[in-house]
């Protein structure tokens, strides 16, 4: 099944931190020629996963991204998910336990290379304090935020609450 007949060319991954929102959407992106915008990017300085770029400057170039025709958006960011799901045509939502996410963030800062949704420069994530404290605290509690999100949307959607609903997903859809 061609995934863009089910959830259109418009489509939001969301999802609590380290769920596989970046990989899943480059995916996504790279077999159906979608445009792929990590959220992260626009709203961090560039090369620097510790400043925030303001927040004016960050919705403007997320009103920009959604204004077009066809993408895959990956991330949360509740002060614009209202402008982006109002655009997208499809909705993805992970999840991941909190001991998932830990596992994946910590292997991610372990290994050397690009991360995919990082900067192009960065080879590697240092560890992060106050990352491993959002996925311990907010991260966490954003789980109920996102379910509700996704039973209110009326959009066409697909939950994948664990890696291998994800895996079965992608080789349904022939990712």
């Amino acid at each position: 099944m061609k995934l863009t007949a089910r959830l259109g060319s418009r489509i939001c991954i969301i999802g609590p931190s380290n769920s596989g929102k970046s990989t899943l959407a480059l995916r996504i992106g790279t077999a159906y020629g979608l445009s792929v915008v990590h959220l992260d990017l626009l709203r961090y300085h560039y090369g620097d996963f510790s400043t925030l770029r303001p927040l004016d400057a960050f919705h403007a170039d997320h009103a920009r991204a959604v204004s077009g025709e066809s993408w895959v958006i990956e991330g949360n960011y509740s002060s614009c998910m209202e402008d982006r799901l109002a655009r997208a045509t499809g909705l993805i939502l992970l999840d991941a336990s909190t001991c998932l996410s830990l596992y994946r963030y910590l292997r991610r800062c372990a290994r050397p290379g690009q991360r995919i949704g990082g900067f192009a420069r960065d080879t590697r994530e240092p560890i992060s304090v106050a990352m491993l404290g959002h996925i311990v605290g907010p991260t966490r509690m954003n789980r109920r935020r996102y379910r509700t999100i996704y039973a209110r949307s009326r959009l066409p959607k697909c939950f994948l609450p664990t890696p291998r609903a994800v895996d079965e997903f992608c080789r349904h859809v022939g990712l």
